[in-house]
């Protein structure tokens, strides 16, 4: 498929509130218990959906998330006011009372997903990553009601140093779980997400190609803030194509071969063919951030404003301001801007904003050195094809 991506972008997350019962260590928000003042109101939310309108059909996606969005009085009107014109919504609750609460209100609302949030198989993993005992065992159950109920559920996961050796085992709940979607967080050292849980750019790159060898068992899988996870697509699909077996090839790590044999010891031989990544967005390509406040964001990752859609509308932000022309134009330095995979990949422009200060820098997280690829098939001597 494809979009437009300089016109008007794929997804508009909003942050509805700053409000949510758990306590995440590694929330972006830094989410609190009660609302901060100068939160969007009703008509400022129905206003910034117009907005959305206004970029034309086929609209973007509207992801509704927080904080946790139920935790706003006025939530069941404001999906209901973006699902009557036709935008597709997607809620991202916490997984608290309130979500138990509003099972039938959900599976009525028209929304067209809801994600889940699990990072781990093991409840102790997950119950103390979210701040709150028992929530594993609530975010199971819910899962399976909303599945049941013919919800679209889509499970996130957050990668980092606590969950990076059970994601074979996670990835095994997810297909459990009848989960067509898995949506793969890397890490930003953000908000109250610390550096000590970066995995190292090696561990990333074991983790991309993990995560290439499990979409053959039949899940959709993305990433959020992991980029890099297309480039691998890419080069694996290459080499499977031209009858080589990447493992062989390429030399990988001892993460990857870990979480492989497991995935293999539970799953048994994959048999379906991979899915390729075949959407190409990044920080502020495809991607447009709200806050609570109204002001926006090339991702929810990356904290530089472009505007406030209180005094500007989203479509001139998004179309025109510097910040989006910039991450649109890719100028980027260092290994980012020498790579031939930058249209593809291009990096987590929030990652290097976190730890070099500067969107533009390279991507700390990536391992790759550019021209690997064409040297590989140079040697090889196979065509020397490039997205």
């Amino acid at each position: 498929m494809s979009w437009p991506v300089k016109e008007k972008p794929l997804l508009v997350f909003w942050e509805t509130t700053k409000a949510c019962k758990l306590s995440c260590k590694h929330c972006r928000a830094e989410a609190i218990k009660n609302p901060l003042p100068g939160e969007l109101d009703a008509d400022e939310a129905f206003q910034l959906i117009d907005m959305i309108a206004k970029f034309g059909q086929p609209y973007p996606i509207l992801v509704l998330t927080g904080g946790d969005p139920l935790m706003r009085k006025d939530i069941k009107e404001i999906v209901e006011y973006a699902v009557d014109r036709k935008i597709k919504t997607a809620l991202s609750p916490a997984v608290t009372e309130l979500l138990e609460q509003n099972i039938k209100w959900i599976t009525e609302s028209g929304v067209n997903a809801v994600s889940i949030s699990i990072d781990s198989a093991s409840p102790h993993i997950h119950d103390e990553i979210r701040g709150v005992p028992g929530v594993w065992e609530k975010s199971i159950k819910v899962t399976r009601e909303l599945v049941v109920k013919g919800v679209n559920v889509q499970i996130n996961s957050v990668v980092m140093n606590s969950t990076k050796e059970g994601l074979a085992d996670l990835f095994a709940l997810v297909k459990k779980l009848g989960i067509s979607v898995w949506e793969v967080f890397y890490l930003v050292p953000t908000g109250r997400a610390s550096f000590e849980e970066m995995l190292t750019p090696r561990e990333w790159e074991d983790v991309s190609h993990f995560l290439y060898e499990a979409s053959k068992y039949g899940v959709i899988i993305r990433t959020t803030e992991g980029p890099m996870y297309r480039r691998v697509a890419w080069i694996r699909s290459k080499l499977e194509e031209y009858g080589y077996n990447p493992d062989e090839i390429l030399g990988m790590g001892r993460l990857y071969g870990r979480l492989v044999t497991r995935l293999r010891s539970i799953l048994g031989k994959a048999s379906i063919k991979p899915i390729v990544p075949r959407m190409f967005t990044r920080d502020g390509v495809g991607i447009v951030f709200v806050s609570y406040d109204g002001n926006v964001y090339p991702s929810g990752f990356l904290k530089l404003s472009a505007g406030n859609v209180r005094f500007r509308s989203l479509t001139d932000i998004y179309r025109h301001s510097r910040v989006f022309q910039l991450l649109r134009e890719g100028m980027f330095k260092g290994r980012c801007g020498e790579c031939e995979f930058k249209n593809i990949c291009g990096g987590s422009r929030a990652r290097a904003f976190s730890v070099h200060g500067d969107p533009f820098e390279s991507d700390p997280a990536c391992d790759y050195r550019p021209g690997e690829y064409s040297e590989l098939i140079s040697k090889l001597g196979l065509n020397g094809e490039l997205p």
